[in-house]
């Protein structure tokens, strides 16, 4: 799982609290480990988990829409989830990146039977929740639902005037560009949001996965028609899934989605496809100068893998290895060790086109350079000795248990369908997920590290007072740097 990005929704309003969990001092400190003793008494089975998931009941409908249904009958409660491929912000227009975010956002302000408060009030009313939202670099615009089982019909109706007639009001407009102005200038005062906006133009240039944010240029360019056009052109039925989990029966659910979407006519069109991005530049290092700033946001990554890569299972233990929570290798180094940060974790992005691989900590301004040392000592080593035995089981076990935990929740269970559906993966995927884990092997994982993580690859972004740390990042490489509003500057 990734520790740092998701997979997830990434509107801009949404970037706020994305940042927010760049953790230093001011922040909620993780638990520390130190001086812990793991005693080793709690019995553990060598015995590989035999998992065999129930699966959702499946059909494709007229129109194009895949209907996944998984009963669960315990609770009186339904959740249903729409995903439509190609009206994801992968796909905004090169002059307005952000178009489908905002698409996604605005639909929720007022349809042609119904305006912003009126949706707003059904909701509380049943107790009910429909929200839809786009990341600036997905593929998909996703539409999220829940319900009690009693007022699923009321709430369904709700959802499909929402997805199938907006109106994008003017007043709305005018509003949630007012908004997104002010969470602009918010994010840009947040340093952990400049290094990744640093970092994804460093290793994906122009492409797509870069995005981060829209300018406030495009917020203003944005109108009530291109809205309009977007929505028209994008949600489409062609290849949407609709996945429905809870209290309610395959015939039931296909029934009531065959009512509702009826009228959401094929339109017979079809995604493009993605591309890779580019190479990045020879490595480097990336200095964004904030002066004052008593600490540094810090990433060392590198473009690594999509989720169809034969390496997604190794590179999920080698990640886990190097920055898995607070016992991965950076963790006990530079927070249990040194004392420099709160936190220090690594993440793997795995879109369908090729992703990234990061490392990322909050440190003390002071040790900048020291703790670039120590990241990349750490990577040197996974790349060229084995990760003890037990350390690697241990990883795994830890793989295979949060998988068996995920597993309690229908939604999970279903996510993990959509996953499967979305990438066309084998239809016992998860059920062996257990037995592809345990099956990962250390020279896998050694040869993963040299492969990806080779220092030819990597490239440093650092956040903070260049006068404090400038210096003491040039025994790395060139240094290129650049001011909070991402232009570049001479020096610091």
């Amino acid at each position: 799982m990734l520790t740092r990005r998701t997979l997830i929704v990434f509107t801009l309003v949404a970037l706020v609290s994305l940042v927010g969990f760049a953790q230093g001092p001011g922040g909620q400190q993780a638990p520390s480990a130190k001086g812990v003793v793991i005693k080793g008494m709690a019995p553990v089975s060598n015995e590989i988990l035999k998992v065999k998931l129930p699966r959702p009941q499946e059909v494709d409908l007229p129109n194009g829409i895949h209907l996944m249904v998984l009963e669960d009958h315990r609770f009186p409660q339904i959740s249903l989830q729409v995903q439509i491929a190609g009206a994801g912000g992968y796909y905004d227009p090169a002059d307005l990146v952000g178009l489908a975010g905002f698409t996604a956002s605005m639909m929720m302000e007022g349809t042609t039977t119904r305006n912003t408060r009126q949706i707003a009030q059904e909701q509380e009313t049943m107790a009910s929740s429909v929200s839809l939202g786009s990341g600036l670099s997905s593929e998909v615009a996703s539409m999220s639902v829940s319900s009690l089982a009693a007022t699923f019909d009321k709430t369904l109706g709700l959802a499909a005037d929402v997805l199938l007639n907006p109106t994008f009001p003017e007043e709305e407009l005018a509003r949630f560009k007012a908004r997104q102005k002010a969470s602009l200038l918010q994010v840009r005062s947040i340093p952990g949001f400049l290094a990744q906006e640093r970092f994804g133009l460093v290793v994906y240039g122009g492409h797509p996965s870069s995005r981060t944010m829209p300018s406030p240029q495009v917020i203003d360019k944005v109108t009530r028609e291109a809205l309009m056009a977007f929505h028209k052109a994008h949600y489409v039925p062609d290849q949407a899934i609709v996945a429905i989990v809870g209290d309610i029966t395959f015939a039931d659910a296909r029934k009531k989605i065959e009512a509702t979407f009826g009228g959401w006519k094929k339109a017979g069109v079809t995604v493009p496809p993605v591309q890779d991005p580019g190479p990045p530049g020879a490595p480097k290092i990336y200095l964004v100068d904030r002066p004052n700033s008593v600490q540094t946001s810090l990433i060392v990554g590198t473009q690594a893998i999509n989720r169809t890569s034969a390496d997604y299972d190794v590179m999920q233990i080698l990640n886990a290895v190097i920055g898995g929570g607070p016992t991965g290798r950076l963790f006990l180094n530079l927070r249990e060790d040194k004392g420099w940060t709160y936190g220090a974790y690594s993440g793997l992005t795995t879109p369908r086109s090729r992703g990234d691989w990061s490392a990322s900590t909050e440190i003390k301004g002071d040790v900048t350079g020291q703790a670039v040392a120590e990241i990349l000592n750490e990577l040197k080593r996974v790349r060229t000795e084995p990760v003890p035995e037990k350390e690697f089981t241990d990883k795994k076990r830890s793989a295979v248990a949060s998988f068996a935990l995920s597993l309690e929740s229908p939604n999970g269970i279903m996510s993990n369908y959509i996953t499967s559906r979305r990438y066309n993966l084998p239809a016992d995927y998860w059920d062996k997920y257990p037995e592809r884990i345990m099956a990962v092997t250390v020279d896998q994982v050694k040869a993963a590290a040299a492969k990806y993580l080779d220092p030819a690859r990597l490239q440093i972004v650092a956040v903070g007072d260049g006068k404090k740390i400038g210096e003491g990042l040039k025994k790395f490489g060139t240094v290129e740097v650049y001011d909070t509003e991402g232009k570049i500057k001479a020096g610091f």
